[in-house]
């Protein structure tokens, strides 16, 4: 008995191995095109879902899926509504594991795995197609893992004894009761949650109901225990992303607990409806007549009811997307009044409006949205600049690695949505006007880009172990407040409201050319006069001419919005 459940183990850790593998070797071959897609691909709620249900059964992975939008969701290239028709779709996607289960059982696949083992070795040693090969790889592991699990299932049945053993287990929950569906619906849960992998609880459930160990009741409840189970991945994932992303972790669970609450009350009927497609008579019991040839649907039983239940389900809440958004935007509070702020476009992200005017209105809060983001995260320097303890400079330096992932899909976005503008019926003037934000918009973000290279610069002499002196310090502080003010002068000229005078953007970029023509002099002379090492002088001009180019880029900003040209 050991042994057997031993070498049941076995078996299935090489399904898992093997599901493991073709899946990644499916998200190596279609990786960046899926992404693009998830990322691109979700308009609206119908096109989210089918977006979610075609890179799900790309890469034969819900999980893998939900991640991905998790993490979208976290660096705010998917909106929480995008996130949750995506996750519906997921649920679609995941069917044809089930299905591949069940192709296991129905057929005789061993033939299929040696060749599939022989071609597959080939491709690896062939590097253009090596990710082919280790598809096929997976596939055989997976194939051969459900096989020889198949065949000691059946083996263990037929022991007395291990058959006896079992059986009494489950005989004592084979009263069709709340608790006893209870139990197997909890079980399905852990299970999954445990070995990380519903497709290998789906096989042992098709295992122990094709032996007729389990009652396909008790079958059906695994299945949807092992589809909450499955949610479970995600939301552990997101405890340490923003409050979205969390939020879509949180709707993914929903999601699954709603549709097992209201399948589980239509059970009886949903079920008999599944089984008369699939031509399994549920009275046949065992010992009578045709129960062995009734058996042998089983696993078309379980696939077929795993997949209407997650379609059924899906469609019926796909209508109920946004009441879904509220509750757990209700259950989940963000952090800090900032948090919601950090993630998510403002004014554009509906799509266009009545008119390229007023659409152009829009576009233009968002931009000055943008450079107010941009102005928070150059704020960050400074205090990472003074941080000493580990933690503390580690948590602030992925805020603003954060905040330049953020700042390069504004960027995106933002210009996307002016090409849209654009195709339009336009004047001349809107013309101009979305020339000109586009260069605003790369502007901004090059700035993004020169507060992240000034955060990289100070985290290169925080893992130096070296330290700036006092003096370089305060020259740091003087020239980073200088780009602080013509930050907050850039904000005021692109507010259209307030009456600001373009020019002084000029002289605060000559005051910080002029100082940083000062601090290099000095430097070399205080290297020279050995106050500090060589490298900690690379360190602390990096940051400098940083502050340099940040002001140039202003200038830029300005220029474009104010469509004049500063004399430098």
């Amino acid at each position: 008995m050991t042994w057997m459940a031993l070498k049941m183990l076995g078996c299935l850790a090489l399904l898992m191995f093997g599901m493991k593998s073709m899946s990644e070797a499916l998200q190596k071959m279609a990786g960046p095109q899926l992404r693009h897609v998830l990322g691109t691909m979700t308009t609206n709620r119908f096109t989210g879902m089918l977006t979610g249900m075609f890179v799900t059964a790309s890469v034969q992975s819900s999980t893998a899926t939900t991640l991905m939008t998790v993490s979208f969701v976290n660096a705010g290239l998917l909106t929480l509504m995008q996130a949750i028709s995506i996750i519906l779709g997921a649920h679609i996607g995941t069917t044809v594991t089930a299905w591949i289960m069940s192709l296991g059982f129905s057929f005789n696949i061993a033939n299929f795995v040696y060749p599939a083992f022989f071609v597959g070795i080939i491709l690896v040693y062939l590097n253009k197609k090596r990710v082919l090969g280790e598809f096929l790889f997976g596939v055989g592991f997976l194939f051969l893992g459900l096989t020889t699990l198949k065949e000691t299932g059946f083996a263990v049945v037929q022991d007395p004894s291990a058959s006896a053993s079992i059986s009494s287990f489950f005989a004592r929950f084979s009263d069709p009761n709340f608790f006893n569906s209870l139990f197997f619906l909890v079980m399905g849960t852990v299970l999954t949650l445990c070995v990380q992998s519903s497709a290998a609880i789906m096989a042992i459930t098709m295992i122990l109901c094709s032996t007729g160990v389990l009652h396909i009741d008790q079958g059906i409840m695994l299945v949807l225990g092992e589809n909450i189970g499955t949610t479970i991945t995600a939301n552990i994932v997101a405890l340490s992303a923003n409050t979205q992303a969390r939020r879509a972790a949180l709707a993914h669970f929903t999601i699954n607990v709603i549709g097992v609450i209201w399948v589980v009350i239509v059970l009886k009927w949903f079920l008999a409806a599944v089984c008369g497609v699939v031509g399994f008579d549920l009275s046949i019991h065992m010992g009578e007549p045709g129960y062995e040839k009734n058996l042998a649907k089983i696993s078309v039983v379980l696939a077929s009811f795993h997949s209407a239940f997650n379609v059924s389900n899906t469609f019926i809440q796909i209508w109920f997307i946004k009441y879904i958004e509220k509750f757990v935007c209700k259950v989940i509070k963000p952090k800090n009044s900032e948090e919601e702020e950090d993630s998510r476009l403002h004014f554009i992200s509906s799509g266009l409006m009545g008119t390229p005017e007023l659409s152009l209105l829009e576009a233009r809060k968002e931009i000055s949205l943008f450079a107010t983001r941009t102005r928070k995260m150059f704020n960050f320097v400074p205090n990472l600049l003074e941080m000493k303890e580990e933690n503390d400079f580690v948590k602030l330096f992925a805020r603003i690695e954060k905040y330049e992932g953020i700042s390069d899909n504004m960027e995106i976005e933002i210009a996307k949505y002016l090409n849209q503008v654009s195709e339009g019926r336009l004047s001349p003037e809107s013309k101009t006007t979305i020339q000109a934000m586009l260069r605003e918009i790369s502007e901004i973000e090059s700035i993004g880009d020169s507060c992240y290279n000034m955060a990289r610069a100070i985290n290169r002499k925080f893992r130096s172990k070296e330290d700036f002196t006092a003096e370089q310090y305060e020259h740091i502080k003087h020239i980073m407040g200088l780009c602080d003010k013509a930050l907050e002068h850039m904000i005021a000229v692109l507010d259209d409201s307030q009456q600001v005078d373009a020019n002084r953007t000029l002289n605060l970029e000559n005051e910080i050319n002029d100082y940083r023509k000062l601090l290099k002099e000095k430097n070399v002379a205080d290297i020279e006069n050995q106050k500090y090492s060589y490298q900690m002088g690379v360190h602390y001009m990096d940051v400098v001419n940083d502050c340099e180019k940040l002001g140039d880029y202003v200038v830029n900003v300005v220029e474009a919005h104010t469509n004049k040209k500063f004399s430098t």
